[in-house]
This record gives C-alpha cells, sequence and structure tokens, in this order.
C-alpha cells in the first residue's frame, strides 16, 4: 500500500508577530494562516502595518517577536530558502535608472541563470504593454511604467508566492485591468498572492482571504 501523501504546508504563518520601530509598534501579536492554494487581501488605513507585514513575509526585515513561515520556511532562519520563493513588489521599484526596460529584465535574467534570456524578456515587456519602450532608459519612464516594468520583473522571477502592496496606484485604468489580469493568471498557475490594496473591490475579486489590519493587529473589516 502506497504511503499517504503529506499534506501541503500552509502558504503563510504567522505565529504571535510584533515588530516594533524604536517606541512604536507597527504589527502586535499578530497570528494568521493563509491556507495553500488561498490568496490574501490586506486592508487597512494608511499605518495599520500592510506594508511592515509585507517585507516581514518578504525577509526585508526581521521580527522583533513571534514567527513568520512562508511555504513551511522560517523566515529569519531559513531566509535564503524563502527569498528564492517570493517576490514583492513595494512602493520602492529598485530599478536600474540608466538602464533600458529590456536591459533591466536582462540583469534578472542573467542572475537567475536563465536560457534564452533576451526573448524571456521580451515576451514580459510585451506582457506588461511596454514592447515600444523597451529600448528606453528607465529615468524616462512615468511612475506607471515603472509599475509596469516592476511587475514583469517579479514575472520572471516566478514566485510560488508573490507579495503585492498596492500594485494598482499610479496606473491608469487599462493599467489597472492589465494589472487585474496579471493577478488572475499568477493565481491560475498556482501562484500564491498575497495583495494590499485600497482598491477593495478589485481586491475582494482577486483573493479568497481577507485581514484587515488597525493599528498593527487584525480586527474585523
Amino acid at each position: 500500500m502506497d504511503a499517504p501523501t503529506a499534506a501541503p504546508p500552509p502558504a503563510l504563518v504567522l505565529h504571535d508577530v510584533s515588530k516594533r520601530y524604536g517606541r512604536r509598534w507597527a504589527l502586535a501579536r499578530l497570528s494568521y494562516t493563509l491556507p495553500p492554494g488561498r490568496s490574501l487581501l490586506l486592508t487597512g488605513h494608511n499605518g495599520s502595518g500592510k506594508t511592515t507585514l509585507l517585507r516581514l513575509v518578504g525577509t526585508a526585515l526581521s521580527p522583533t517577536h513571534g514567527r513568520v513561515e512562508v511555504l513551511g520556511h522560517n523566515c529569519v532562519t531559513q531566509q535564503e530558502t524563502v527569498r528564492r520563493k517570493v517576490a514583492l513588489l513595494s512602493h520602492a521599484s529598485f530599478l536600474y535608472e540608466d538602464l533600458t526596460a529590456h536591459q533591466n529584465l536582462m540583469v534578472l535574467a542573467r542572475l537567475l541563470g536563465m536560457d534564452s534570456p533576451s526573448d524571456v524578456a521580451g515576451a514580459l515587456l510585451t506582457k506588461v504593454g511596454l514592447t515600444k519602450r523597451s529600448d528606453s532608459p528607465v529615468r524616462q519612464f512615468s511612475a506607471g511604467m515603472r509599475k509596469r516594468l516592476a511587475i514583469a520583473r517579479l514575472l520572471m522571477k516566478a514566485p510560488a508566492l508573490a507579495l503585492l502592496d498596492e500594485p494598482f496606484g499610479e496606473l491608469d485604468p487599462a493599467g489597472i485591468q492589465a494589472m487585474e489580469k496579471i493577478i488572475g493568471e499568477l493565481k491560475d498557475t498556482g501562484v500564491t498572492v498575497v495583495l494590499a490594496t485600497h482598491l477593495i473591490e478589485q481586491g475582494m475579486s482577486l483573493c479568497e482571504e481577507r485581514l484587515h489590519l488597525q493599528e498593527g493587529r487584525a480586527v474585523a473589516a
């Protein structure tokens, strides 16, 4: 008789997580489990702790107290493993200003050891609507174009968990529609999405779970 297949680990576990900046607690004793195959909408006013939480999950920060796990891996003690599985779309684009859109993607493609990196970069630029600007330096880009290029870079990494901090911000209506389609495609391919946005209607149409933060604590929405 075949041995039973082990159940997949939760996509995300927050166990009594707190984060302090000086005297201010950005997160306070937050516990939550996101089941595998589900995606999470993070809501809350500015300063509620959403960005801090995403940065903890993405290993850009470490908790003051508590434990964060991604797909069964500890975000502090197994940081490199987590980083290979997670990609964060943040307010800061971290793009190379003097390189073109195509060159920015090529830098990451080479770091990832991709085959045919130029073809992959070209396909991603088409996907996010930047084909005509592929050879333009990023310093000439609008905020919305930078957001499109940043999502192309996230897609190139092919994460198991995508962390999206206000992905609709700075996008025009066509860009918002394109972003919704991309997020849907990520979910369709098995990627877990954690989405922080003020556009609640869009977020609820894309995510099965919701976590509402108020002053760093989980409260009823």
